[in-house]
């Protein structure tokens, strides 16, 4: 199956997450505008019930979340490993993808733990580049050091979701070893990697400017409309502490551009997530699949990684 087929067949879990997500904000403000209606009535204090509203939102939103968006997420990560290794998928991937994480993932903490590994070890590695570059050229060196830990957390997010293709593909391996497996294969074969890079960040920066560039004009034109309210918001930045703030958002117009351009990168990045990031991934997948299936790690080569992170240092002696 090609790239594009296996990406069209799975978007369905990213639209379903997008669903949710939309449902969710929508709960979350039904909650709060209750609990202000209520108490404004029956305590005239509506503030109160506002952020009572809001506590009791983010509670539900975040237990139910936290399953749905594991269901979604490792079901869609699922399917796209069965296509590259086994070319094909069937025709209600979405029941299938649920089915396949319940047998492979018997609880939502077996999960969880497993990710949350491969990500402490891969942001131990952001972190300690970080901090190189703050030792070596002060507030420079750290900005350096900073900007190449944003663009490591980025790789990471895929390796992440690649460790976790590489677990559903080791069905004969339990969780924790299968997970073992495929932060090593990231560490044998960094240069198979490399080749990732330039679809990873070249097709995330066309996205950003194909879609945030005119979102930007269309947010400017609408606020544009509300010339006044930018002149309030303006005339505090002038009084700002802040020298940066107050050269840069003192002026109603360039205020009114970085509002637009904010609001056009929040809805970019949930675009960007919903239906360019799985294209993205399913090659990430692919190169990583092939360079794993070629070299197997061995559970000798699990010490290679000791020390570089707690959390996996933790989940090893879970095999031991």
């Amino acid at each position: 199956m090609s790239n594009k087929e296996i990406y069209r067949k799975t978007l369905v879990f990213s639209i379903r997450r997008l669903l949710f997500d939309i449902i969710a904000l929508a709960l979350l403000g039904g909650l709060c505008a209750i609990g202000f209606f209520l108490t404004d009535k029956l305590t005239d204090n509506g503030l109160i019930g506002l952020l009572i509203g809001l506590v009791v939102g983010i509670i539900i939103i975040a237990v139910v979340s936290r399953f749905i968006s594991y269901m979604y997420k490792a079901g869609q990560i699922a399917m796209m490993t069965r296509a590259l290794t086994e070319n094909e998928l069937p025709d209600n991937v979405v029941a299938e993808g649920k089915k396949v994480v319940k047998e492979r993932f018997l609880t939502v903490a077996i999960y969880f733990a497993a990710t949350c590994a491969i990500k402490s070890l891969f942001n131990a590695l952001s972190n300690a580049i970080s901090g190189v570059g703050r030792s070596v050229g002060g507030d420079a060196g750290g900005a350096v050091g900073s900007a190449i830990g944003i663009v490591i957390n980025t790789i990471v997010a895929y390796l992440c979701d690649c460790c976790l293709g590489w677990v559903f593909f080791r069905t004969t391996r339990n969780a924790f070893k299968a997970t073992c497996e495929g932060a090593v294969i990231f560490f044998k074969h960094g240069k198979t990697f490399a080749r990732n890079m330039g679809r990873i960040f070249g097709l995330g920066a066309l996205s950003l400017v194909l879609i945030a560039g005119p979102l930007t004009g269309v947010f400017y034109l609408f606020f544009s409309q509300y010339s006044a309210t930018f002149q309030i918001l303006a005339a505090e930045f002038a009084e700002s502490e802040s020298n940066g703030l107050r050269a840069l958002l003192s002026n109603p117009v360039t205020l009114a551009v970085v509002v637009s351009f904010i609001a056009a990168v929040i809805i970019w990045a949930i675009i960007h997530s919903v239906f360019i990031r799985p294209f993205v991934l399913v090659g990430v997948l692919r190169n990583y699949l092939e360079s794993g299936k070629q070299d197997i790690p061995e559970e000798s080569s699990f010490s290679m990684l000791k020390g570089k992170s707690s959390k996996f240092d933790k989940l090893e002696k879970k095999l031991a």
